[in-house]
């Protein structure tokens, strides 16, 4: 199965089309919106940057704040699983009882797994939810800690070995990967910008969209990491 990670941004809707081209039947892709009131608006912004990146039937999944995914039935009928983006740790608190289900059923299924911002860094098996201290330093901007201080990692899908950040060059939120990655919370990370898609298939990734990924990988003997940024066309193999 071929996992889409998009690191947010509304600037380029065509990296929806490389989800939407691996999405077979009659392309009625699911969208997860974590509900805070305007879901129904949240859903209808997805829907039309689907629309714009090919043939595609939207179908909203809206589950309220504090509310929990039932994965068998929300996944009944749909071709395609797009988890959208919105306050990380609640993301991965309405997905936290079904972490051990929902990528089995995805698979069993034959459903494509995507992700735009949140929904990206919840596809990880360790998921960076947010934060913006470590240990009360600063290692990324207040505004881009979700709501929490400490940076915390939580278990998610694991659909990809790495822990996932985004809108990495947009909200410097670089510096709190390479952070996690030195610390060992996580085997190695990608931070990816906004208009920005990570393709994970076949124990490879590829970048397409208008920006880059930063791969950050630990050094050895010391918590220290190493990044290295990929662009369009650009690729590299999973560990």
């Amino acid at each position: 199965m071929s996992t889409f990670l998009i690191g947010g941004g509304w600037d380029a809707p065509e990296v929806y089309a490389p989800f939407l081209r691996a999405v077979a039947g009659e392309r009625r892709i699911g969208c997860l919106v974590l509900d805070e009131g305007d879901g129904a608006d949240q859903f209808a912004r997805y829907a039309a940057a689907l629309h714009t990146a090919g043939e595609c039937t939207p179908v909203p999944l809206l589950v309220p704040l504090g509310g929990r995914l039932e994965p068998e039935s929300a996944l009944e009928g749909i071709d395609g699983l797009l988890v959208c983006g919105g306050l990380t740790p609640a993301y991965q608190e309405a997905l936290a009882e079904s972490l051990d289900r929902l990528p089995g059923l995805l698979a069993a299924r034959g459903v494509p797994y995507a992700g735009f911002s949140a929904g990206a860094a919840v596809a990880a098996r360790r998921a960076v939810v947010g934060g913006w201290l470590v240990d009360g330093v600063p290692v990324c901007p207040e505004e881009t800690g979700e709501d929490l201080a400490e940076v915390e990692v939580r278990a998610g899908l694991g659909l990809v070995p790495f822990a996932v950040d985004v809108h990495a060059a947009q909200w410097g939120t670089l510096a709190r990967l390479v952070t996690v990655v030195g610390r060992g919370e996580a085997p190695y990370g990608v931070a990816v910008d906004e208009n920005t898609l990570l393709t994970v298939e076949q124990g490879k990734a590829r970048v397409a969209g208008r920006g880059r990924v930063h791969v950050v990988r630990p050094t050895e003997g010391d918590a220290g990491a190493v990044v290295r940024s990929y662009g369009a066309g650009e690729g590299f193999p999973l560990e």
